[in-house]
């Protein structure tokens, strides 16, 4: 190769941060290749304002071609490594299918839905990790309040306005919080239903939002509570069927919507690459290079990163961490050019925020707990400090919601089959 390559694979968080600061450094003296499956990166904390109609998908999509001048974008899936040969197998979306050689490799491989052995989990259970998804849910909730509404059964009718959300993390918390108010606005037009829609979320957690202040888990489950949604702690989901869920605590939920927001776990690649790994992370020492491959390196959530300040342990999988690793990583892939010098991954908490919907959330920027309006802002301004892109348009759908009634019309764009939780739990 005529310049050395660097091979990104995968563009979240952690590969978008890489490419972006690996450019800057290179200014063309490396050849920076990304290679990823779509040709966006997704802003994944605003996807629930997808699925409640907030938000326009394209919204969240930024285009990598945009976002990375100067780096080469690859679109299509990595198969399999050779890392001896410092070789990556490589298909497009038409099955084409290449050999990419690299002189450095990082691996942002990122993670995918958590899975637990639920009978009929996988059947009748949908996740929450892509705009399909999010498409689906949508068309999904507005397609059950106008089949109830037209349900000559009273048991079908209510069955079909009980939403049930499994985990009360980030993600599972917003989408129930954002959902209320989505489908109390779906039916102030439909008397026959206007008193039916009731949300319910579970987690075997003691509270909402266990991973953080439990102020702030204490603002959040009070806003669910005030919209109706019911809150089941210390309870998970033990069967799921067509008719209904049955929880760990007997209670037979009888719906036709179970949204799986239970967590996430490392891209099951990871367990192909025959590299050492921790909880399904692959890992890595504190310059989060792997051991024993001074050319591969890795971040984000597929990386096992040690937590300096609490030996012993991981740092989490949060988008936070992903974007801080993520610019680390390019700096000491430049080190191990004489660029600089390595540096080991070391992190400070800036808080998290939690999008209630409507004019409620909580946050806690640099420890200092806040919600209502207040929350609010500080959530807003984050997400959109946060943003490669796209700001404007976001900016722009916020206050036509503000201002403008929703469109509770289904668009037919994704049908269920297309968006199956995987069912590879022996993965």
């Amino acid at each position: 190769m005529a310049r050395p390559r660097i091979l990104i694979v995968g563009a979240g968080f952690a590969g978008l941060s890489a490419a972006r600061r690996l450019s800057r450094i290179a200014r063309g003296r490396a050849e920076v290749v990304l290679l990823n499956p779509t040709d966006y990166f997704l802003y994944l904390p605003l996807l629930p304002e997808v699925a409640t109609g907030v938000l326009e998908p394209r919204r969240i999509s930024i285009p990598l071609a945009a976002a990375l001048p100067g780096v080469r974008v690859l679109l299509g899936h990595a198969g399999a490594f050779d890392l001896n040969a410092r070789t990556v197998q490589w298909a497009d979306p038409e099955g084409n299918r290449g050999i990419l050689g690299y002189h450095r490799l990082v691996l942002a491989l990122g993670s995918v839905n958590k899975l637990l052995p639920v009978p009929g989990l996988t059947e009748y259970a949908h996740g929450f990790r892509g705009v399909a998804e999010a498409l689906y849910l949508r068309d999904h909730l507005t397609r059950q309040i106008e089949l109830a509404e037209q349900a000559q059964d009273p048991a079908e009718r209510r069955a079909r306005c009980t939403f049930l959300v499994a985990g009360a993390g980030y993600t599972g918390t917003e989408v129930a919080a954002q959902g209320a108010l989505f489908t109390a606005a779906l039916v102030a037009h439909r008397p026959k239903v206007r008193d039916l829609p009731r949300w319910l979320i579970v987690d075997t957690a003691d509270r909402v939002l266990p991973q953080l202040d439990p102020r702030l888990s204490h603002t959040a489950a009070e806003v669910l509570r005030m919209r109706g949604v019911r809150v089941l702690t210390g309870t998970g989901v033990e069967r799921a069927g067509p008719a209904g869920v049955r929880l760990t605590n007997g209670e037979q939920v009888p719906t036709r919507t179970l949204v799986w927001c239970v967590g996430v776990r490392p891209e099951p690649m990871v367990a192909g690459l025959g590299l050492a790994t921790r909880e399904g992370r692959l890992l890595v020492d504190e310059f989060l290079n792997v051991p024993g491959r001074p050319d591969v390196f890795a971040c984000g959530d597929a990386a096992a990163v040690p937590d300096v300040l609490h030996p012993g342990s991981l740092t989490g999988m949060t988008a936070q961490h992903a974007v801080r690793q993520g610019r680390l990583v390019a700096g000491n892939v430049a080190a191990s050019y004489g660029h600089g010098r390595r540096r080991p991954y070391r992190h400070r908490d800036l808080g998290f925020a939690v999008d209630l919907g409507g004019w409620k959330a909580a946050a806690n920027p640099l420890g200092v707990p806040l919600g209502g309006v207040a929350g609010k802002a500080v959530t807003r301004g984050y997400h959109l400090l946060s943003m490669p892109g796209n700001r404007t348009r976001v900016i722009t759908d916020w206050l036509l919601d503000a201002t403008l009634s929703r469109q509770p019309v289904q668009l037919g764009l994704v049908r269920g089959s297309a968006v199956p939780l995987a069912s590879d739990l022996n993965r």
